[in-house]
């Protein structure tokens, strides 16, 4: 039961900060997603573990990804990437469109390395 309280507390954190870096009230947010401000305040503060639909719904509010914050929630896995993807995704300066963008730029980075069949300079000729 303790887990549960704290994957509580870690998706109304997260979510909370997004809001702050989006520059919206609660209100505004329980608007936009079509929640009560109450019941979000209950996200928010921990006391409320929101459905995968009621993520959803913030999300689109928020304008970011739902899966971002079905990893926060807990209800699916970090995918996996490597250092520089997992740095990407734990930047918490950065807003989720941000890190998306990020890590989109990054793949299309190795995927054009990849496809190079390992024709990538060496130091020295870059």
């Amino acid at each position: 039961m303790e887990k549960v309280g704290h994957l509580a507390s870690d998706i109304g954190e997260y979510i909370r900060q997004q809001r702050n870096n989006a520059k919206i009230s609660l209100r505004q947010l329980a608007k936009l997603a079509g929640v009560s401000n109450p019941y979000l305040s209950q996200i928010e503060r921990g006391v409320r573990k929101p459905s995968a639909e009621i993520l959803q719904q913030i999300a689109k509010g928020l304008r970011i990804s739902a899966e971002a914050l079905y990893v926060q929630a807990g209800i699916l896995d970090l995918p996996t990437g490597g250092p520089v993807p997992d740095a990407i995704r734990a930047a918490t300066e950065l807003t989720e469109r941000q890190k998306q963008i990020l890590l989109d730029v990054y793949e299309s980075f190795r995927r054009e390395n990849t496809a190079g069949n390992g024709d990538q300079p060496s130091p020295a000729q870059e």
